[in-house]
């Protein structure tokens, strides 16, 4: 029975799953976003916000306890230096995962994974969202519209004709 074990495997080993992850930490850590599989992106926020959150202590201590999970110099660095001045605040919650749909191939669900704190690409890649409303109703609107802008038009045509007389 697996009473009270709620950590998703994801099919892998633990050495494998460990690299897999520490991999991935790394990719989100030098890139502040990456796309992956739903499970994959929710066992990583697990894995990774505690490691994170060593980086606001930015000690030798820290930086060894990081390092033994990341083994990247440059991803230690990036973290420690760049990462931890824009978390320093924040209490938890450093990664955000928004659902991307299924991938066509498998039917997988997909997302990307990101710093909120870096969420000047989250403005980017937003959909927009569609209102339901009537044929009609978008047909009165877009009448209306060329309306405004024929009669805007006239009338700059008009005022550029009073400035030059």
């Amino acid at each position: 029975m697996r009473h009270n074990k709620k950590f998703n495997h994801l099919s892998r080993s633990a050495s494998h799953r460990n690299a897999m992850l520490a991999n991935m930490t790394i990719s989100l850590i030098m890139h502040k976003r990456i796309t992956t599989t739903l499970a994959k992106a929710k066992a990583l926020r697990v894995y990774a916000e505690p490691i994170i959150n060593r980086a606001k202590k930015d000690d030798t201590n820290s930086r060894r306890v990081v390092f033994s999970y990341l083994q990247n110099k440059e991803a230690v660095t990036e973290l420690f230096r760049e990462i931890s001045q824009k978390i320093a605040d924040r209490p938890g919650g450093y990664l955000r995962i928004v659902k991307l749909g299924i991938r066509k191939s498998d039917a997988t669900e997909m997302a990307f994974i990101e710093f909120v704190d870096y969420d000047e690409n989250m403005a980017k890649t937003a959909k927009k969202t569609k209102t339901r409303r009537s044929r009609k109703s978008a047909q009165v609107a877009d009448v209306a519209a060329s309306a405004n802008e024929a009669t805007s038009e006239s009338s700059e045509v008009a005022h550029s004709e009073e400035v030059k007389a």
